[in-house]
């Protein structure tokens, strides 16, 4: 295995990659044709080249992401650290949101289940259902974590309108979050910056390659199949005018990385470890070719004339 400098993730004793793998693709669905082998063989990549820390969730491929990073980890199950959330409920095909402590309870088993594990290191709301106080959704997460069956928790997709409820805590438990933040999408950015120097919550963001636009492989001609999820329109980084400024985008990102040596997709993860000082990129991967990709931007940085030129055409 690859030693890489790890972080701390604040306020808890997890010392983690700063690239974290992403595990939405390891639910087999939505990402186009993928391959069981291929899954396994992305995650043993991870861990050989130094990412110790594993995203993942319930409601990815219903349960499969889950029992795929298990069966992929194998021994080394417990020698990494595992992310995983909940509030993504299916049932009878449909999916809706539930923050309930009673569903709380049920998927915590569920994923303990899955993922072969006893405990989980951080288990995260992984979207707010509307109706359940965020006090209520705590002390079930307080009364998991004394059980040992948590070590810590936290929140995913949150926003300005969940300031004011979070404030009501003396000492805020949460001690993450994450939201989608790239140089393809930076409407987040102010949320969190907030939640990081206001709250004490280390940032974790998804979509940190823009959903695979960020990677340099694209052009507009690009068509994805139909099993692909980039081939609807609510995936706005492959569509119109916005997959015309990404590829602007791209461009520069093509120019630093013939500078430096350093593939592109590691311009885009370096540049929201450097910008977001104190951040952890969770970035998926379907095939460990990917995974070399992402590793690059560990152990280096740019300079600040390259962030002022990637600051400048993702702000126009």
């Amino acid at each position: 295995m690859k030693q890489v400098d790890k972080v701390i993730i604040n306020r808890t004793d997890l010392k983690v990659s700063p690239v974290c793998m992403g595990g939405c693709p390891l639910g087999g669905y939505g990402w186009g044709n993928t391959e069981h082998e291929s899954l396994i063989s992305t995650v043993r990549e991870a861990v050989n080249s130094g990412i110790n820390f594993f995203d993942t969730a319930d409601v990815y491929g219903l349960g499969e992401s889950e029992r795929n990073l298990a069966e992929a980890l194998g021994k080394d199950i417990n020698n990494v650290v595992i992310m995983t959330k909940f509030g993504v409920r299916n049932e009878n095909g449909k999916s809706f949101y539930d923050n309930s402590p009673e569903y709380i309870r049920k998927a915590v088993e569920g994923s303990l289940k899955r993922l072969n594990r006893d405990y989980i290191d951080l288990y995260q709301v992984h979207y707010r259902d509307g109706v359940t106080p965020l006090v209520d959704v705590a002390e079930t997460l307080e009364d998991l974590k004394k059980q040992g069956k948590i070590r810590y928790y936290g929140l995913s997709n949150i926003h300005q309108n969940d300031v004011a409820e979070i404030s009501t805590f003396k000492e805020n438990p949460f001690i993450s979050f994450q939201d989608e933040y790239s140089l393809a999408c930076r409407k987040n950015e102010k949320d969190m910056f907030t939640f990081r120097d206001e709250f004490k919550m280390t940032p974790f963001t998804w979509g940190s390659l823009g959903q695979g636009i960020l990677t340099g492989k694209y052009d507009k001609n690009r068509a994805f199949e139909s099993n692909d999820r980039r081939s609807r329109e609510i995936y706005v980084n492959f569509h119109g005018e916005k997959l015309l400024k990404n590829l602007e985008i791209v461009e520069v990102m093509k120019e630093i990385s013939a500078e430096i040596g350093k593939s592109v997709s590691s311009i885009a993860i370096r540049w929201i470890l450097d910008y977001l000082k104190g951040s952890i990129c969770l970035v998926g991967a379907k095939k460990p070719s990917q995974i070399q990709s992402n590793a690059e931007a560990l152990g280096w940085n740019l300079t600040e004339e390259q962030i002022n030129r990637l600051e400048k055409i993702s702000r126009g």
